[in-house]
């Protein structure tokens, strides 16, 4: 099964991206057999952004990504949101991808699942 998220909400500020990378993680460690597809739009490309910190105790969203890729998920971040945010020569987690409205789209119809955050 190929399992898309998309995310379009900020990394800190509200939960939708901590919750959408909760449960990527989980289906990474309990279900191999499923192909996870991360997309990220709008103020979720910064989810991408390499060296982020955040105080003891509090989640961190690049870990939580990291996690994410090293269990098999595929991480793109669509390419004129990161472009508007500043982020074109921003260091990117290791793994991520800047992409494109036509790669998203080829991931849409090709996914059996498609859930959104």
């Amino acid at each position: 099964m190929k399992m898309l998220i998309l995310i379009n909400d900020a990394p800190y500020g509200t939960e939708k991206a901590y919750n959408a990378l909760r449960l990527a993680n989980q289906l990474g460690k309990e279900h191999s057999d499923v192909e996870v597809r991360i997309f990220l739009m709008a103020d979720a490309a910064n989810c991408a952004v390499a060296n982020q910190t955040t105080p003891n105790g509090y989640y961190n969203i690049e870990r939580m990504l990291k996690f994410s890729l090293s269990k098999g998920a595929k991480v793109k971040i669509c390419g004129s949101c990161a472009e508007a945010r500043g982020l074109k020569n921003t260091q990117l987690v290791e793994g991520a991808e800047i992409s494109t409205m036509a790669e998203l789209t080829n991931w849409v119809a090709d996914s059996d699942k498609v859930l959104t955050f």
